[in-house]
């Protein structure tokens, strides 16, 4: 069997989350006056990263919304008792400016390009349908997919492999003939291949939780790797760059 469509992460995997998120909270704590109050803009981003980490966990256990999530990462970086309106306001502030910053990685465009005769393509993204849709409508590629499907409306979120046996059968696809490309080596990598999909982790240097030896995905540092991998398809003797 050969692979016949792509399903694909968003958050740096194809949109540079990490560095909009910090151009974006930097201008955003000098429109608000706070960076003084962190020790720099450094310490300050590192914060709200592990605010932000700490967040998410909770909400893809289900144990908090996703506009719940959103509040209490406002809540916890600033130290106070917001109610949700006061919340919802700054991180509106907030996404204001990290909007501004937002951008695709250069690989995408020749990666999508590349594979665009060959493979079906789709996302699927742990976050939600608004945000996902309006970030790929923003950033000019949201005609490249079939489908997007995210956690928030399906019920379930990666790693589960409910999450990855939706986006196949959204593609009428079994998972043996889906590859699925993500940036997270546990979430995305191991989570993708254990749900029966060709799991390809994208490497591109700034995950904090490294991937571990037995990692049952596909290591590549850059989407210019992909087209070969998904037309061998390494899991029947292709050669592999196992991370």
């Amino acid at each position: 069997m050969s692979i016949r469509a792509v399903v694909w992460d968003v958050d740096d995997t194809l949109f540079d989350y990490t560095s909009a998120d910090r151009h974006g909270m930097r201008a955003h704590l000098v429109a608000e006056g706070l960076l003084g109050g962190y020790g720099g803009v450094e310490a300050a981003l590192e914060r709200w990263r592990e605010v932000t980490e700490a967040q998410w966990a909770r909400y893809a256990a289900g144990e908090s919304s996703f506009e719940g999530q959103r509040r209490d990462r406002v809540r916890v970086f600033l130290g106070e008792e917001l109610s949700d309106a006061q919340a919802d306001a700054w991180f509106q502030r907030y996404m204001g400016h990290y909007q501004g910053a937002w951008s695709l990685f250069p690989d995408v465009l020749p990666a999508l390009d590349a594979l665009a005769g060959s493979h079906r393509h789709a996302v699927l993204s742990n976050s939600s349908l608004h945000v996902q849709e309006h970030k790929l409508r923003t950033l000019g590629v949201r005609d490249r997919f079939e489908v997007v499907l995210c956690a928030a409306e399906l019920g379930v979120s990666k790693p589960l492999a409910g999450a990855f046996l939706a986006a196949c059968e959204a593609l009428g696809l079994p998972p043996h003939e889906v590859a699925y490309v993500g940036d997270h080596p546990e979430i995305d990598g191991r989570g993708a291949a254990e749900a029966g999909l060709l799991s390809v982790w994208i490497d591109r240097g700034g995950v904090t939780m490294r991937a571990g030896g037995d990692l049952p995905a596909l290591r590549i540092t850059g989407l210019a790797e992909l087209p070969a991998l998904v037309r061998a398809d390494t899991r029947f003797g292709a050669p592999s760059t196992f991370g």
